[in-house]
């Protein structure tokens, strides 16, 4: 509730009364023996004084904005020191300048101590007395605890410990820490065992019964953060961590997060050059096809931080691009930015269309993420595969150089290697228009950007499987020996606009994604991340390789031929002949007017011919 927030003021006529209450029983303390009577009102009046400069001056230092739950021992003794020094003022002043007046001696300054003291305690103590009171209301609320294991016993342990008591909303029942600090272990830590080392977590989780845990260092690398969840992978729980130091957005963005699928695949980010990115696209007028895709939306929006002049999106799907058209205009708005975006609809196969806008807008850059990139669906239809993968980048890399526009890159992926799929088929196609328009054109550098799978975006695997798990189960895969080269959306894009920088001549760069992940592993890790085991709450069952699809992808032709760049995590595969390919596209073309897709298959084989027609 609203109200709730405000709930800590009450705090001010209660902490007034109680300080009123005790200066004016020191006065009649000190006052019985000679005659109470004859100084009620000086008393009354020096008791009010130091009342309301009390309230002042807890005000004055926040002590009214900590939360019941929040106060603690350091809360307790600043608390002490306020008073402190405020009846020391008091008595001071008393003692100097009105000690005729109320007729008192030194012997009052004893009394004077007595009552701050008691100030000093019932003040705290009132705080104290609600939260046992919200801790007791906990107790009885019956909420079924979480049997929770902290790793790490510091500040950030604390705040969850502290959180787990009061919180009502809080599910978690902490039962052990786990630090590698040798003083700590075998000692107690907020009144619980510490054990360690980290290493032997497994251990601890069986030996105490843990449903959860929670990684709470802040000051954790990430490549330490990815070395503990290594160590959770065999275990049952579900796993959650404190934000590290690099995320935080302030000092007090602590709570607790789940472990995301950036953690659970433990690769490190790559760092990419954003400056020099940024020095190239500011104020220059970039195009972006397939802009509201998974890839292509993300492009826009690290593009559009760039500070472009024109910023073009172009889909054929209106719905997502309107999504992202709104977004960038509501931040135009907001930041009253000087970046002009145009969203258009349209094909790249279209070449009518693609050349209205070349014509028009006279792009510096474009980023070609347009594309069909669905296996299974592309094996059912080749030809609009073709019609957009092959058609498509054709008519736009031609009009690159045509309009010359400084730089195209292409979004490519590694089912281009070897393909035994019609969409990897096309993608090698497009691959092989990129480098013949390198070749022919004297003002456009071209290039293409081959990765693996893309972690979140539309159509992977992961979504997939965290619906199975929600819906209780099954996850299927396809075969438990397949492995699959991962990376996020963000690094995707980022990969693209830094291999943009270094386009030069018809360049497919090829990124240094660590080992391949086991899809079973990661569906194994997803199962226990949501606090199941695998097989035994959850089947994990095999469907069989779908039409078209490898055990593994290859991201290099030949790994022994590859350039390094100035980037040691981007390579360059060693270019091929090429040869015009103006007779290729018109024989490809012939495929929009088949019935069959077999026939539409075989033809395209007949043009890439490291095109392997498969039927799994």
């Amino acid at each position: 509730m609203k109200h709730q927030k405000y709930l800590h003021y009450l705090y001010i006529p209660a902490d007034f009364l109680i300080s009123l209450l005790v200066g004016f029983l020191s006065f009649f303390a000190y006052f019985n023996i000679k005659g109470f009577d004859n100084h009620l009102i000086p008393a009354l009046i020096s008791s009010l004084a130091i009342s309301v400069l009390l309230i002042l001056v807890l005000f004055v230092f926040r002590t009214y904005r900590i939360l019941s739950h929040s106060f603690g021992l350091i809360q307790a003794l600043k608390s002490l020191l306020y008073i402190l020094i405020v009846e020391a003022i008091y008595l001071l002043v008393i003692l100097s300048f009105l000690r005729d007046i109320l007729n008192i001696d030194f012997t009052f300054v004893w009394i004077g101590v007595l009552g701050a003291f008691f100030t000093a305690f019932l003040l705290p103590s009132l705080r104290f007395i609600w939260k046992m009171v919200a801790i007791l209301q906990r107790s009885k609320h019956g909420v079924n605890k979480i049997r929770t294991l902290i790793i790490g016993a510091g500040e950030a342990a604390k705040i969850i410990i502290d959180d787990s008591k009061i919180n009502l909303a809080s599910h978690n029942q902490i039962v052990v820490l786990v630090d590698d600090n040798k003083n700590k272990i075998g000692k107690s830590f907020a009144e619980l065992p510490v054990r360690g080392p980290i290493s032997n977590v497994s251990s601890y989780i069986g030996e105490f019964k843990v449903e959860e845990v929670i990684i709470a260092i802040s000051n954790l690398s990430k490549e330490r953060l990815h070395e503990i969840v290594k160590l959770l992978e065999s275990s049952p729980v579900r796993v959650r961590r404190m934000p590290i130091l690099s995320e935080m957005s302030s000092p007090k963005a602590q709570n607790v997060v789940n472990v995301d699928l950036d953690d659970l695949l433990c690769r490190t980010p790559i760092k990419l050059d954003n400056e020099q990115i940024s020095n190239m696209l500011e104020e220059k007028t970039v195009l972006v096809t397939g802009a509201g895709g998974s890839i292509g939306s993300e492009l826009v929006m690290q593009i559009f931080n760039t500070n472009p002049k024109t910023l073009v999106l172009f889909d054929i799907y209106e719905n997502s691009l309107y999504d992202v058209q709104q977004k960038l205009a509501a931040i135009v708005r907001q930041k009253k930015l000087n970046i002009k975006v145009v969203a258009l609809i349209g094909s790249t196969y279209n070449e009518f269309r693609v050349e209205q806008l070349m014509k028009k807008y006279q792009p510096d850059y474009i980023y070609h993420a347009a594309a069909y990139k669905h296996v299974p669906l592309m094996e059912d239809s080749p030809a609009e595969a073709i019609r957009t993968n092959v058609i498509g980048t054709y008519n736009v890399a031609k009009l690159a150089n045509k309009y010359k526009v400084k730089k195209m890159v292409l979004v490519s992926t590694d089912k281009a290697v070897r393909p035994t799929n019609v969409m990897g088929a096309t993608k090698r196609f497009a691959e092989t228009i990129i480098q013949y328009f390198s070749d022919l054109s004297e003002s456009t550098s071209y290039a293409a950007v081959r990765f693996g799978n893309v972690l979140g975006s539309n159509g992977s695997v992961v979504p997939l499987f965290m619906k199975q798990i929600a819906y209780g189960g099954p996850v299927t895969i396809t075969d438990k020996n397949i492995i699959r080269y991962f990376m996020t959306i963000p690094e995707a894009v980022s990969l693209i606009l830094q291999c943009s920088l270094f386009a030069n001549g018809g360049e497919i760069f090829v990124l240094d994604m660590g080992k391949p992940v086991k899809i079973y592993s990661l569906a194994e890790k997803l199962i226990r991340q949501a606090g199941f085991i695998p097989d035994q709450d959850i089947k994990i069952i095999e469907t069989g390789l779908r039409p078209g699809e490898k055990l593994f992808e290859e991201l290099l032709l030949d790994a022994e031929h590859q350039a390094k760049t100035p980037n040691d995590k981007i390579f360059i595969e060693e270019k091929e002949n090429i040869y015009p390919i103006e007779e290729e596209i018109k024989t490809i073309s012939r495929v929009l007017e088949m019935e069959e897709t077999d026939d539409v298959k075989t033809l395209l084989a007949q043009i890439i011919t490291t095109y392997k027609i498969t039927n799994n």
